[in-house]
């Protein structure tokens, strides 16, 4: 319990840091506003003809009788937008992050550094790193792809699948959605995604804590768009408590340090 509420504790600190620091906001804003606009354009065109897809694809129900033809289809595109619903929400940070690899790099150095005083890095060119990411995203994609067809099938459970089911859904979505976002300041240091899943399953409390609110809150797109910013600043809080790194527990520490600093005379250069 005590490393759920620690979770939590860094995707407050996240959003407090941007709300601290309105520039890095404010471009943080722009990739999830971009998503949101490519995701919003899809599920609407989805809507529109999606019976017309699920008729194309059901030939074989045209010389059915009465009524089945109508609520077999109806079923179908009722399902196949249920599935695209969820996984846009499982993959809605994997692509904003993808659009917006400078901002959040950018946010997530910004945070290191009011933290530690630097930034750590790769080495690795741009176009290195973002080839990396455009691979581990793929992969995480395709795990999260699968456990949402798992879940969604689950769901049809009668009881569990409206009770339990949903509940380990967004435990399931959350780890993936912190996987996600501490990839940004891991990526940095040069852990990889084999490691960095090794990392959160040691520390799935802390994970969930962070993920399971985050999931429940990207359910809404707009909130989604506007914690984003937050989020790969809690995660890369976060992505240093990890690796045991000094000042793990974030902007608060550096702010409080500061203010020590100016309180107290034998901290300051002029001091005899």
């Amino acid at each position: 319990m005590r490393e759920l509420g620690q979770g939590f504790g860094y995707l407050v600190k996240g959003q407090r840091w941007v709300a601290q620091h309105g520039k890095q906001f404010g471009w943080g804003l722009l990739p999830g506003l971009i998503t949101l606009v490519l995701y919003a354009a899809a599920l609407v065109s989805l809507a529109l003809w999606g019976s017309d897809l699920v008729s194309w694809a059901t030939p074989f129900a045209d010389d059915w009788s009465g009524p089945w033809p109508g609520l077999f289809r109806g079923f179908l595109t009722v399902l196949l937008f249920a599935l695209a619903l969820l996984l846009s929400v499982v993959t809605f940070t994997a692509v904003t992050l993808l659009i917006g690899e400078p901002f959040y790099e950018s946010l997530s150095e910004q945070v290191d550094i009011s933290v530690a005083g630097f930034a750590p890095e790769s080495g690795l060119p741009l176009w290195r790193e973002l080839l990396i990411s455009v691979g581990d995203s793929l992969r995480i994609v395709v795990r999260a792809a699968c456990w949402g067809v798992l879940l969604f099938a689950l769901g049809f459970v009668p009881v569990a699948g409206q009770t339990v089911i949903p509940v380990i859904g967004f435990f399931v979505t959350g780890f993936f959605l912190v996987e996600e976002l501490t990839a940004v300041a891991l990526g940095r240091r040069g852990v990889r995604l084999r490691d960095r899943l090794t990392l959160l399953r040691s520390r799935k409390s802390l994970a969930w804590g962070f993920g399971a609110p985050l999931a429940v809150a990207f359910l809404v797109p707009f909130v989604a768009v506007f914690l984003m910013p937050g989020a790969v600043a809690g995660a890369t809080l976060m992505a240093r408590d990890l690796l045991g790194e000094d000042g793990a527990d974030g902007a608060d520490g550096a702010d409080d340090a500061d203010d020590a600093g100016a309180a107290d005379p034998a901290r300051t250069p002029n001091a005899s």
